[in-house]
């Protein structure tokens, strides 16, 4: 692909991602109902059953401090689903998926400068 801005990486890839191990989280680690996670998050039981099965959202893999953060963020969506929003800025926001979406990036324009550093600039949030 040629000329993507970040913003359309973070659609296509990082958002998707996200919300797949956040219903894998709800679903896994809080037992929740697929039915019930599908409600929380505004998707299709379908929708929540292929994030399940790796059939949507399967290009990115974050690591083990991200997912710790996902959990984080399922355990609070769980306890005030109006929450669902704040938790998804959050983690888009941690540097650990910026880097992800920076490579995600790279990988798909081949415009971009080298040194390019836009998603670092300013708000991130850092995480060990």
């Amino acid at each position: 692909m040629h000329g993507q801005m970040p913003q359309e990486i973070e659609v296509w890839y990082i958002i998707p991602s996200l919300r797949r191990e956040l219903a894998k989280s709800m679903i896994k680690d809080l037992k929740l109902a697929q039915k019930h996670v599908a409600k929380i998050m505004g998707l299709t039981e379908a929708a929540v059953s292929q994030y399940l099965h790796s059939k949507r959202a399967k290009e990115v893999v974050f690591t083990k401090a991200v997912l710790e953060e996902v959990k984080k963020s399922a355990k609070t969506i769980e306890k005030n689903e109006k929450l669902l929003m704040q938790e998804m800025m959050r983690l888009t926001n941690l540097t650990g998926v910026k880097h992800i979406m920076c490579d995600l990036h790279k990988k798909h324009d081949s415009n971009m400068p080298s040194n390019c550093g836009v998603c670092f600039e300013e708000g991130v949030i850092q995480i060990k």
